[in-house]
């Protein structure tokens, strides 16, 4: 979907300041690398799930200032004309890697890498950052939920509680990325491709003058495909046994019944209910789907506990990740030219999880050329390959005693080159291309990694050059 909007000047307001400053030291073409990456993953769990690219793409391609947007920029009163002349003629020129859509991700590797420009490398920090973090966010919790739905199917129904109305379009497809059905986001169909999904809501039984009424006129719209919202009044003793009198009716004239829904109650104990009476009433193929506040924790108890459920209706707790509602996605300086030859750049900090990795990087993943499951991922320089046909040592970068000898394993290059030079030269994949591959990549990393309580911790180790690079510069800067 294309921007209808010139969301150029979406930018945090010091990367104006900085780059009018960068162009008032003569650094403004000085060549640099930032990477994107995170740190933790949220909710505790083992896996992210890369998402958001496209539109960070469509972003970059639309890179351009307006007269109005320098006009206000000068108001400012404190950027220099040779500035807002740079601006006025901007060209995007940067080379772009990142990690494709819908890939298993982990802390502090790079999913995308810009190279270019310091001026435009650094003025794009916030859009990307914007891109990636919610994406990524919803699509991870996505992944989660589905995952607790054990095969059956999950809807997002969320579109009225996300934060605005580009939450809840990009929410829609990152939550289809992640391994969703469909969304309740009709607009998200249209653009995006995520399937469009949905019934009927208590209002329209309201609208009648009976229950019996209001499923009767509903079946009479859509005879194939009819699924009955029955808690509008009560479950057990009105809601199901009108829907099996439609449904009675629907058989009769060779139509089959798609199911009802429960918003509403104990869903388990309702749940059971609902599939005895309706099996009893020769109606085994009706399905039974449930919505009601879920996320993956209440979907993985109310299974455990028995509950007879085909599919989910996941609304706020995965539009919005209201369990932890920010994917904390950073944009740090990472190498800077001098003399024509990139040089290293490192971030100390007293908390040891915001130290930098420095220099121009690869992503790697190994895997098991047996099982195929992912055994470990592996941050090189940029120039650096890996020989997969000979055996390979790696090691914890913070534990450095803990080693690993990997056989039999093949090796891939993670990233992928999206701009070079500013020209576009990806094309990015459909929303279901990207959901399948989703699905089979998650399908690459062990159980361990992927369950809620505990997970496995997967490592992300440096080669040994990056290793030695950093604590070079670790000893280093501590030094001054």
């Amino acid at each position: 979907m294309k921007q209808s909007r010139n969301l150029t000047m979406l930018v945090d307001f010091y990367e104006m300041t900085m780059g009018n400053g960068y162009l008032a030291n003569g650094m403004g073409d000085t060549e640099c690398v930032f990477d994107l990456y995170f740190r933790k993953i949220p909710d505790n769990g083992g896996f992210a799930v890369m998402c958001g690219l496209e539109q960070a793409i469509e972003y970059l391609e639309d890179l351009h200032f307006d007269e109005d947007d320098i006009d206000f920029l000068r108001s400012k009163g404190i950027f220099t004309e040779d500035f807002l002349s740079y601006l006025r003629d901007f060209k995007f020129s940067c080379d772009v890697w990142a990690i494709p859509e819908g890939t298993p991700v982990f802390p502090n590797e790079p999913l995308v890498t810009v190279k270019g420009p310091a001026i435009q490398a650094q003025f794009v920090e916030t859009m990307l950052l914007l891109c990636i973090n919610h994406q990524t966010l919803i699509a991870t919790k996505a992944a989660r939920i589905c995952k607790a739905a054990k095969g059956r199917a999950v809807m997002e129904f969320g579109s009225r509680r996300a934060q605005g109305g580009d939450g809840a379009i990009y929410g829609a497809r990152a939550s289809y990325i992640g391994g969703c059905a469909g969304t309740a986001c009709t607009i998200s169909d249209k653009l995006l491709g995520a399937p469009a999904l949905g019934t009927m809501a208590h209002s329209w039984v309201q609208m009648f003058d009976s229950e019996l009424e209001a499923f009767r006129a509903y079946a009479d719209c859509y005879p194939d495909n009819c699924l009955l919202l029955v808690d509008t009044y009560n479950v057990l003793h009105s809601g199901i046994p009108n829907a099996i009198k439609v449904f009675e009716e629907l058989k009769a004239a060779g139509h089959t019944p798609a199911g009802i829904r429960i918003d509403s109650g104990d869903i388990t104990y309702l749940s059971k209910k609902a599939r005895e009476m309706l099996d009893e009433a020769g109606f085994p193929e009706a399905k039974i789907c449930i919505s009601n506040s879920l996320d993956e924790y209440i979907i993985e108890d109310i299974l455990n506990q028995g509950a007879c459920i085909d599919s989910f209706g996941v609304g706020e707790r995965l539009i919005t990740s209201r369990s932890e509602p920010v994917f904390g996605g950073v944009y740090k300086l990472t190498a800077v030219e001098k003399n024509g030859t990139l040089e290293p750049r490192i971030k100390l900090s007293e908390n040891a999880a915001k130290i930098t990795t420095p220099g121009f990087k690869e992503v790697w993943r190994f895997f098991d050329t047996r099982s195929g499951k992912a055994l470990a991922d592996l941050l090189t320089m940029k120039d650096e390959t890996v020989d997969d046909t000979k055996e390979l040592t790696i090691f914890d970068p913070n534990f450095p005693y803990k080693r690993k000898r990997l056989k039999n394993f093949t090796a891939k290059r993670l990233t992928v080159k999206i701009f070079d030079r500013g020209t576009r030269v990806y094309d990015s994949p459909s929303a279901s291309d990207i959901r399948e591959y989703c699905e089979n990549q998650l399908e690459t990393l062990w159980d361990e990694v992927k369950r809620f309580e505990n997970p496995h911790e997967y490592y992300v180790d440096l080669s040994q050059s990056v290793w030695d690079m950093k604590n070079d510069l670790l000893k280093r800067m501590s030094d001054l």
